[in-house]
């Protein structure tokens, strides 16, 4: 696969196609690729994503995998997916509902040459309901699943969380997972099903702890106000010295204890920590304190501390981090620094993953494995319904 050995991991003998799209669906086939599944993108003949046109090896989300380049809209393209299909044990897709169906590679045909497949579909709003025909962005969805109006400060307006909570967290990783549990339900009952992977429904799951702190009353629904949103002052970001950021995190009470003694303010009669009024005045306290040093030098006084306070980093230096370097949590790829595959595992651990693959790289070499012979796949590149990059 792209001049490399296949990769180890959980995952391995697992062959899954990716119908191209952008965002948490390629994010979901770069998740089951890094976990060593044969993941075989299904790519236009012409374009591709921006990263795709710069240089394959800036597609972080297309690492691992393999490419074939067909014409969907020629019969003979669709004929050549069905069969890849055929031969695979999950196939995932992120048009708008009714698209892979007028492209002829909808669930039903799909189903039909593969009884047992896994069928995945990602989209922001689901398969169903009143605003699935509509278009929409991560923000969009993360609004109506109630995600989003919780994250920001007091009096000011919601903060969007980069596309995290919907197109990744409610989308990408949801999708992925949902195919793995439908392939081991495949695997026993020998029937496949397809999985609605929505991003309304993912994100609406992650504030699952919050629907219980609004039960039980521990959440209020004024915006930065609560104990996690910026509300309280030893859960928040402050300003240092050299313009950089300190994070807090000290909620414990023995943590607190800390937190006031590296901040110098163990002598200060101030107001308890879990009073809520006196809120206003520790966090204007803490934020004098704080910007009278860096951002590294406060690291230096918390080092080895229990007191839950971290330096902001910003994401280049995040690889340079001693705790992330120890992890070995970033790996070389084609010369790109990326994020190394997570989860880590004992037993079956992934190896470091190839570089994305140019569209159309892997055509000619999926179609003779399918069974094609040369000349065959030949008639295919001239009538335009594959190319072979």
């Amino acid at each position: 696969m792209n001049g490399t050995t296949r990769p180890a991991g959980p995952l391995v003998g697992v062959r899954i196609i990716e119908l191209s799209g952008i965002g948490p669906g390629p994010f979901a086939g770069m998740l089951l690729a890094d976990m060593g599944a044969e993941v075989i993108r299904v790519d236009r003949t012409t374009g591709g994503s921006m990263m795709q046109a710069a240089a394959p090896k800036l597609d972080v989300l297309g690492r691992g995998k393999r490419s074939v380049a067909v014409d969907l809209k020629n019969p003979e393209g669709v004929a050549a997916v069905l069969d890849l299909v055929a031969s695979a044990e999950a196939v995932f897709e992120g048009y708008r509902p009714g698209v892979a169906e007028r492209l002829g590679l909808g669930p039903d045909v799909c189903l039909e040459r593969n009884p047992a497949l896994v069928y995945g579909r990602m989209t922001g709003w689901g398969q169903t309901g009143p605003m699935a025909p509509r278009a929409g962005h991560d923000i969009d969805y993360i609004s109506i699943a109630g995600a989003l109006h919780p994250i920001g400060r007091a009096g000011q307006p919601p903060t969007p969380p980069l596309n995290l909570v919907g197109d990744f967290g409610g989308g990408g990783i949801f999708l992925a997972y949902g195919i793995v549990c439908a392939i081991l339900s495949a695997r026993t009952t020998g029937v496949g099903q397809v999985v609605d992977a929505a991003m309304v429904d993912g994100a609406s799951v992650l504030m699952a702890p919050f629907v219980a702190m609004r039960a039980t009353g521990m959440w209020q629904p004024e915006r930065g106000t609560n104990l996690l949103d910026s509300g309280a002052p030893f859960y928040d970001a402050y300003r240092t010295a050299d313009g950089r950021y300190l994070a807090l995190g000290a909620i414990e009470p023995q943590f607190y204890e800390l937190l006031i003694d590296g901040l110098g303010l163990a002598g200060e009669d101030l107001p308890a920590q879990m009073d809520r009024q006196g809120w206003p005045i520790l966090k204007a306290r803490f934020a004098e304190v704080i910007a009278g040093r860096t951002r590294d030098e406060w690291a230096k006084v918390f080092e080895g501390s229990d007191a839950c306070v971290a330096p902001v980093l910003e994401p280049d230096e995040v690889p340079d981090d001693p705790h992330m370097k120890a992890r070995d949590a970033f790996v070389d790829v084609a010369g790109l620094l990326q994020p190394r595959p997570a989860p880590r595992f004992s037993g079956t651990s992934p190896a470091d993953p190839a570089s994305a693959p140019a569209n159309g790289q892997d055509t000619r070499a999926v179609l003779t494995e399918l069974g094609y012979e040369p000349a065959r796949v030949d008639a295919l590149v001239r009538a335009g319904a594959v190319v072979q990059a």
